[in-house]
């Protein structure tokens, strides 16, 4: 009976960690995806001095080989974008997207939101 409850109890353990690190390879996932288009914006940015105006833009001129998954969606449609703001000195222009924070509700290890990153 001791054995068996030394048992049940190493293996709650061993499940949380598992589940744990599940969730940690997918933060870790997220933030890198998100540190690769926020550098295709700004690539964008400094080739054509204006943002995009989607993130399919980024697709299909080049910048990505495809638009990446959220981890914690498992979609690519669900990033959130930021508009830049207009551009004073040509109020024709399209402003764009400046960001890109992720559509994933829930709260990180560290405390904050996902689609606060």
């Amino acid at each position: 009976m001791v054995v068996a409850s030394l048992i049940v109890i190493l293996a709650t353990m061993g499940l949380v960690q598992y589940r744990q690190s599940i969730v940690r390879s997918k933060e870790a996932v997220l933030k890198e995806d998100l540190f690769r288009l926020r550098d295709a914006i700004d690539q964008y940015y400094a080739d054509k001095n204006q943002y995009p105006s989607t993130l399919e833009t980024l697709v299909t001129d080049g910048y990505l080989r495809q638009m990446p998954k959220d981890p914690f969606t498992n979609s690519e449609t669900t990033w959130q974008t930021v508009q830049a703001e207009p551009d004073a000195n040509n109020v024709t222009a399209e402003p764009g997207i400046y960001d890109v924070k992720s559509g994933a509700e829930g709260v990180a290890l560290d405390g904050t939101n996902y689609n606060e990153w």
